[in-house]
């Protein structure tokens, strides 16, 4: 088993710790502005003077209130700037932020709660805090709930109340009694299948984790640049990012109105946005549906080409003369329009948490914003590998982040330790001795290494269709081709001991509504209404043939449904950061499955 290992250019030492960048900034740089906050509608400034004041204040309340160095305290909240705040108290007095993603079932909260040990939760909304209150019986551990946004005091009103009768020397003892080795975090995996698993985090996991990704991002990670958070904190992606950005003086602005987002962009001007794949295809299916029915739509399907094109001769020899000046023409036309709905200052991205797909990266990079994708899970701390400045390779999740190694099992499986690597599951010696192994963690993932060291991800283990005919099929490939086409917002293959592979198609509402439009069909009708007619078919099929270019026959699609309804976060199809829940999928449109396959 050939390992790789890429030694720290940075050391953390035994008393660092993520919070202490707050008190840095603080006291080095007070009237910076770390933080754009939204007020009324507009952006407003926010120092680490500031900042640090709140966090202070809020630490205080939690002394106050009784938390204790090791208590875990959970947030129940989309991302906004009050969680910051609250994270960064939550871990100057010792504890250990539980984090819940606001769409989050009763059930899903109460098995965090109840399994963590929350002593204290933090809850955004009336429903979630009337959710709570109805688990209160459940849940020993639970003393108090508090909530971020009320019409009376909120929970940084009352934490602030609460602090007067607290000693500011407490607060100060106990951040002088923080270690690297202490838990930071109780993170519990979303996942595709089973009971989420809490993921214990150190302060040292997540210091390797900032600091290993800003070695990979000098020139976009720091001081007077902007980056808007608008993935859920809960989700350890956004929430290492926003630490890694705060540590280097990055402005930052938090948002969850995610259906307003362009907007947002365009008023915040990040200079890097942060984003899992299905934000970028869904803003490239975007802006080819718009061309499309502006009669524009081979202009935009040549720049796209142009874009590809130029991406790829930069791996290369590098574009030719004749390239440039088609390239010059597009970037006028089409590429600035797009820079333009990110803001117009967004020269990079990162992307995380699933695959992006080769296409989609050269396109961007043509098209002047070049994606750093990279590769993790919540037990890595976020990204283990990642493209870089200076190295990037389309269609890779790049190289290891420094600090870490790795190497491949004999059935191709992609083994990881290091400063970012979990030590165990939350009370779970099951689940972590199935998953650390001689010190390596089977992170679940296929996995290929090129000469030069970068990772590309060919699929989920778990994922493996095995067809009849004894072939393993990675559903990605075909799934990932199949979402480029702008009608179509998620797909599944299908095929586990079937002669053949097939597809369940999920149809996007915004694009179904302009097709309707430009195809002559009732405005009134849904896709149920519409999931045989010919037209939509023959472009689901068009489809298909594209995304079976990209596989061998035998691992193609021979047939597919299509589906009347989207999967969605609410009904259970997808995990907060947009992937499918194969299992979910599978038991709910059963029927849909079997009917593939009838004879």
């Amino acid at each position: 088993m050939r390992e790789y290992n890429v030694p720290a250019s940075f050391t953390v030492g035994e008393h660092d710790n993520v919070v202490s960048s707050v008190y840095d900034h603080e006291r080095t740089d007070p009237s910076y502005v770390i933080v754009q906050r939204q007020v009324d509608g507009g952006w407003t400034d926010v120092t680490c003077g500031e900042v640090a004041a709140q966090i202070r204040s809020a630490a205080l309340g939690l002394i106050a209130e009784g938390v204790q160095a090791g208590d875990r305290v959970a947030i129940l909240s989309a991302t906004r700037y009050e969680w910051v705040i609250l994270d960064y108290a939550i871990l100057s007095v010792g504890g250990v932020t539980v984090p819940i993603y606001e769409t989050s079932s009763a059930d899903q909260v109460r098995w965090v709660l109840q399994d963590s040990g929350a002593v204290l939760v933090f809850t955004e909304t009336e429903s979630h805090a009337q959710m709570v209150k109805e688990l209160q019986d459940e849940l020993p551990d639970l003393r108090k709930a508090l909530r971020i946004e009320s019409s009376g005091p909120t929970a940084l009103d009352e934490l602030a109340q609460a602090a007067a009768g607290a000693d500011p020397a407490e607060l100060e003892r106990r951040l002088t009694a923080l270690r690297s080795a202490d838990p930071a975090t109780l993170i519990y995996t979303s996942g595709t299948t089973g009971r989420p698993k809490g993921v214990q985090l150190t302060h040292a996991n997540l210091l390797f984790e900032t600091r290993g990704t800003t070695t990979c991002f000098p020139t976009l990670l720091r001081q007077h640049e902007r980056l808007l958070v608008f993935l859920p904190l809960a989700h350890v992606l956004a929430r290492a990012l926003s630490m890694t950005a705060f540590a280097n003086k990055v402005t930052l602005g938090y948002t969850s109105d995610i259906k307003n987002l362009v907007p947002m962009l365009q008023s915040f001007k990040p200079t890097i946005v942060v984003s899992v794949p299905r934000v970028f295809e869904k803003v490239y299916n975007t802006a080819e549906l718009n061309a499309r029915n502006s009669g524009r739509g081979l202009v935009f399907e040549l720049a796209v080409k142009t874009a590809i094109a130029y991406s790829e001769a930069l791996a290369g020899a590098g574009p030719n003369l004749l390239l440039k000046l088609g390239h010059a023409v597009f970037d006028r036309l089409v590429y600035s329009k797009l820079r333009a709905a990110l803001g117009g200052d967004c020269h990079a991205a990162i992307s995380g948490g699933a695959p992006l797909g080769k296409r989609l990266g050269h396109f961007y990079r043509g098209a002047g914003l070049s994606i750093y994708e990279g590769y993790g899970l919540t037990e890595t701390s976020a990204a283990i590998t990642v493209n870089r400045i200076g190295e990037l390779k389309v269609g890779t999740v790049g190289k290891l982040v420094p600090g870490n190694s790795m190497a491949l099992a004999e059935d191709g499986e992609l083994l990881v330790k290091g400063g970012v690597v979990f030590d165990g599951y939350w009370r779970n010696e099951k689940a972590t001795g199935e998953a650390i192994v001689d010190g390596w963690f089977h992170t679940g993932d296929l996995a290929g290494i090129d000469a030069d060291g970068f990772v590309s991800i060919t699929g989920r283990k778990k994922e493996i269709i095995v067809t009849a005919g004894g072939k393993n099929v990675a559903p990605a490939v075909l799934e990932d081709a199949l979402r480029a086409h702008p009608l179509i917002s998620q797909a599944m293959a299908v095929g586990d001991n079937q002669p053949f592979i097939g597809a369940l198609i999920a149809i996007d509402p915004e694009a179904f509504d302009a097709w309707k439009t430009q195809h002559g069909k009732a405005a009134g009708a849904s896709v149920g209404d519409l999931r045989t007619d010919p037209d939509l078919v023959a472009e689901i099929e068009l489809a298909v043939k594209d995304a079976n270019q990209h596989v061998s026959h035998a691992e193609s699609i021979r047939k597919f449904r299509i589906l009347p309804e989207d999967f969605t976060v609410q009904t259970g199809e997808l995990t907060p950061t947009l992937k499918v829940k194969r299992n979910v999928v599978a038991e709910k449109f059963a029927d849909e499955i079997a009917a593939i396959y009838a004879k």
